[in-house]
Formats: C-alpha cells, sequence, structure tokens
C-alpha cells in the first residue's frame, strides 16, 4: 500500500499580521507548525505502514521554510517527503492549490490512499481535499474519524452534524480527517535523527508541468478584497432579583427592542 499525506505548514499563533495591499498572512518572522488536522492525517498514515506496511509519502506546497514541518513528519515516521515551492505559485487559492498538488501526485506515480486534514486552521476553508478528489477522479470521504482498508477497499466513518456515517469505497480512494480520528505520536530523538537521512525533494512549477495560468495569482479565481477584525460586540446586561421580576424586565426589554 502506498499511502500519500498532504500538509500544509500554518502560523503556530493566529496572532499574525495580514499585508494590506496583498491582503495574504505575513508569515515572515512568525513560528511555524504542521497544520494539526494534518498531523492527525500522518498519524493515520503510520498506522496503516504498521498495519498494512504502508509506503508513506509526504507532500507540501510552499515556500523553502516549508522543509521544517516536513521533516518533523519524517521525524514521526513517514518515508520520504516532497515539496513544491516556486514563487510562481504564490497567492494560490483552494482551486490553484489543489491543482499544483494534483500535478505532483501525477509526478510522484502510483497510490492507493491520499489522506489530508479536514482543513487548515488558518484559512478553515476545507476545500482542498475535496477540490484534489475531484481533479484525480478518485472517491472521497470527508470527516473521517475511523479508519478500516481491507484488500482494495477501505472503510470510514465520518462525522456528521447529529450522527455518525459509515462509508466503503475501492481504492484508490482520498480522505479528509479529524481530530477524533487518532492522536498524533511524537518524533522521538532517533526518529529526527534518522529524519535528516530521509530523501525530501523539491520540484518547481516547470518540474511538474504545471500551466502558468493555472497556478498561483493567475490561475485563481478568487480573491481577498479586504480583510478586518468584526466590530465589537456590547456588553451583556445581567438581570438580577426574583424570577417574576426578571422575567418582567426581560420581556420590557424585548419589547423595547421590538423583539417581542
Amino acid at each position: 500500500m502506498q499511502v500519500i499525506v498532504c500538509i500544509k505548514q500554518v502560523p503556530a499563533s493566529l496572532d499574525v499580521q495580514v499585508d494590506p495591499k496583498t491582503h495574504n498572512l505575513i508569515r515572515e518572522g512568525v513560528e511555524s507548525v504542521i497544520n494539526p488536522f494534518d498531523e492527525n492525517a500522518i498519524e493515520a498514515a503510520l498506522e496503516l505502514k504498521g498495519s498494512h506496511g504502508a509506503l508513506v509519502s509526504l507532500l507540501s506546497m510552499g515556500p523553502p521554510q516549508v522543509k521544517e514541518a516536513l521533516r518533523k513528519g519524517l521525524a514521526m515516521g513517514a518515508d520520504q517527503a516532497y515539496l513544491i515551492s516556486d514563487r510562481a505559485l504564490g497567492g494560490a487559492d483552494t482551486l490553484a492549490t489543489s491543482y499544483t498538488l494534483a500535478q505532483a501526485i501525477k509526478k510522484m506515480g502510483s497510490y492507493d490512499l491520499i489522506l489530508c486534514g479536514r482543513h487548515a486552521v488558518d484559512a478553515d476553508t476545507g476545500q482542498v481535499g475535496p477540490e484534489l478528489a475531484e481533479r484525480l477522479n478518485l472517491p472521497q470521504i470527508t470527516y473521517v474519524s475511523k479508519i478500516e482498508a481491507s484488500g482494495n477497499r477501505v472503510r470510514a466513518e465520518r462525522l456528521l452534524e447529529e450522527t455518525r456515517e459509515v462509508v466503503e469505497v475501492p481504492l484508490p480512494a482520498l480522505l479528509t480527517v479529524t481530530k477524533e480520528l487518532n492522536t498524533p505520536r511524537y518524533a522521538t530523538p532517533l526518529g529526527i535523527m534518522k529524519a535528516a537521512k530521509k530523501p525530501l525533494t523539491v520540484w518547481t512549477a516547470a518540474d511538474i508541468a504545471a500551466e502558468a495560468d493555472k497556478i498561483g495569482l493567475a490561475g485563481s479565481p478568487t480573491r481577498v478584497t479586504d480583510v478586518f477584525a468584526p466590530p465589537g460586540r456590547g456588553r451583556g446586561v445581567m438581570l438580577t432579583g426574583k424570577p417574576e421580576e426578571i422575567a418582567a424586565a426581560l420581556a420590557e426589554r424585548l419589547q423595547a427592542a421590538k423583539i417581542l
């Protein structure tokens, strides 16, 4: 079994600055980590490695500093890593990102399962995984909280708002996973030392035969036109007294606000 895990490096804190011209996050000088949901995806792949002898490959798109996140994944136990890094990829929205990842996966060759986190905490769209599945023409299961692989099929339990659903699809397939799936392992000192010797391949847009009008800003039909903090809410009012007095005061306020 061959498993590909798509990961993203995100700011360690959401207290970051926004470029007033591009409206993109200013990542320079900000501590970065692996997107938390992607760590669950890595752990799921490593569990499949233990039970099915899976070869685990990591894939990411971003600036050279993303190598740090990939090395951490290798230290956790992944076998190899790939980074697509090119200035032409800057400013990509989810559509351009999924295209770039799809081109890289096609270059990587055969695979059985692609795992992604349910969403990235810095954007919270949850779109890249499903878009990637569509580009590769793969069956997909989202919001996965349990995985069982057997033969050429995978069965997954997915979280819905008020229930859980069990879905089975043939391989190859793509799954997006939740934090309920597992608890990611820590990288051991030995794992960190071994990670330095594991292969980490860096590709440019040309290496994956990406079309210029489908990557970066040129390939992004959506734009961030403005970023602002929502206005603060007014302080609440605490009503005190006997229950009947509180009820009467509340009704009076609701009537004054024309809610009743």
